[in-house]
């Protein structure tokens, strides 16, 4: 299937205009409602809203095959744009600042070329248009507990990816994208006067201590063979230069595969966190949140996107890639059927697009746009007729 060059402005148009108008995770309205009308303009489409910031087009001829979805998430995160492009932000302090304005744009494209070559279909086509991929829950639960993946025998989505250059496709057997889960800390002391700090119970020097001995969960009590990452990434306490105050609260995020491990690591951090409180006579209060399950990818799913990228592309194309401690509820569909997340590549240094993923100055490369739909597209033509069946 051929991307014309009407179709690639086309992209190109939907992922400005998404980017000029970023919204937040469960506040969508506007975004998902634009997705609607654009896909009411094509044919063949039956549309619905599963929740009432997401998108459901189902592309179904008639034909015996199998049912393929493809997911893009459409949510921005809470960032001040500091591009100063024509398309840049118009909402303060909200950004598309990962790449969900492309997903969007790729999955419309998609919808639309597909939709123009129903009838060498078979099967069906699902276009999953999904909220709240920023913010847990996260709303592919939501869309699953709405039905969006029943009966369906594949399910594949894409990153829009700026370390990669654009002209790759990142393939990952396996493990892809850890667990986010996350924690709180409230450490309580006995504040008071910061000259005579032997009066006190120091929360600061108490909490301090704690942080310092929670790298060596990973360094020291993990397995040096699985992946782990525990940060701390937000610390706060105290008013004033000359008091010690009463409590500290830091907070933090784990990362982890292995679900076994992953079950350990909230007693690990309480037994740190009660042995030192209990050490300098402090108290604390202590809380754990697991999040989004790790994107495993399936073998043979897997395999067929690997075949399509180096079909369309060639295999020097191809970057067998290692995985990712950043979390994606895409795993929550993986729970339902067979499926495979990749990477685009978005990258490009020669234009300047280098910035990481969640930076205020982060873009993509448009070019990747095309490479994205042409690989669901020759995904759909394999997996729907069944050529891509296990043997």
């Amino acid at each position: 299937m051929i991307i014309q060059a009407e179709d690639r402005k086309k992209m190109i148009s939907w992922r400005r205009h998404l980017h000029m108008h970023p919204e937040l995770s469960y506040q969508e309205t506007k975004t998902a409602q634009y997705i609607f009308d654009e896909l009411e303009n094509m044919n063949g489409l039956e549309l619905s809203r599963p929740t009432s910031t997401s998108v459901l087009a189902r592309l179904n001829k008639g034909k015996a095959g199998k049912v393929l979805a493809i997911r893009a998430d459409i949510d921005a995160l809470p960032i001040e744009e500091e591009n100063d492009f024509e398309f840049a932000s118009q909402n303060p302090g909200v950004m598309h600042a990962c790449g969900h304005d492309g997903h969007t744009a790729m999955l419309l494209g998609a919808a639309k070329i597909l939709s123009e070559h129903k009838e060498k279909l078979y099967g069906e086509v699902r276009f999953i248009f999904q909220h709240a991929e920023e913010h847990p829950p996260g709303g592919a639960e939501e869309l699953v507990k709405a039905g969006v993946m029943d009966d369906v025998d594949f399910v594949i989505g894409t990153h829009l990816w700026s370390p990669l250059e654009t002209g790759k496709i990142g393939i990952v057997y396996g493990p892809m994208m850890a667990a986010p889960d996350t924690f709180k800390v409230r450490v309580i002391g006995n504040g008071g006067h910061a000259g005579v700090p032997h009066e006190t119970v120091d929360s600061i020097a108490v909490s301090a201590q704690i942080i310092s001995s929670l790298q060596q969960i990973v360094s020291r009590v993990t397995d040096a063979s699985e992946q782990l990452v525990l940060s701390v990434t937000q610390i706060s306490g105290g008013t004033a230069d000359n008091v010690i105050p009463g409590f500290v609260e830091f907070r933090g995020t784990v990362r982890s595969f292995n679900e076994e491990l992953r079950n350990r690591i909230p007693g690990q951090i309480e037994r740190i966190v009660k042995g030192l409180t209990d050490a300098h006579q402090a108290s604390y209060e202590f809380d754990y949140s697991f999040g989004y399950r790790p994107v495993i990818n399936e073998e043979h799913t897997t395999k067929l996107l690997h075949a399509a990228a180096e079909h369309l592309y060639g295999q020097e194309a191809v970057e067998i890639m290692k995985p990712s401690m950043v979390g994606e509820d895409f795993s929550a569909y993986q729970q339902k059927a067979p499926g495979c997340f990749f990477f685009t590549g978005a990258g490009n240094r020669v234009k300047g697009i280098t910035y990481p993923h969640h930076h205020s100055k982060f873009t993509i490369d448009e070019d990747a746009l095309e490479i994205g739909v042409s690989m669901f597209a020759e995904a759909a033509k394999v997996m729907l007729s069944g050529k891509g069946d296990k043997e």
